[in-house]
């Protein structure tokens, strides 16, 4: 049976992804900056996984994989963070609320770990999973 953990996670801007948006989406630096997933030391611990291997991170509206890195605040076991990008955009809800802003706040989300898997380029993502949106359309 997988290790698995169920926490709050929540996005937002960091320093390192408005710099490497303003590079080019498909670099190391834009995966690196965002394709990542801030746990807790103590929730790293439960999951049995180390900075740097792959988690996979999923809830009512999607999953991606992602690095699992040492939450750079805290310490806030059961809270997990992923900067705002094509990653976050996989298991964040579609609805606006009128706002015209999805909540990037309080979704509720499985993460497992994800031994052999690879993050994707935030562009070969995005294109598979607007593929996929057409398809079931």
């Amino acid at each position: 049976m997988t290790n698995s953990i169920e926490v709050n996670l929540i996005s937002g801007r960091t320093v390192w992804q408005g710099v490497a948006i303003e590079g080019h989406k498909h670099d190391d630096g834009y995966i690196k900056a965002c394709g990542i997933c801030e746990l807790d030391v103590a929730d790293m611990k439960k999951l049995h996984v180390f900075p740097g291997q792959t988690v996979k991170v999923s809830s009512a509206y999607g999953n991606v994989i992602v690095r699992a890195v040492k939450a750079t605040q805290g310490p806030h076991p059961g809270l997990a963070f992923i900067p705002m990008g094509p990653w976050a955009n996989q298991v964040i809800s579609t609805e606006m609320y009128s706002t015209g802003m999805p909540s990037f706040k309080g979704v509720q989300v499985t993460i497992e770990p994800a031994p052999g898997e690879t993050v994707e380029n935030g562009i070969k993502l995005l294109q598979r999973t607007t593929l996929n949106l057409k398809q079931e359309a």
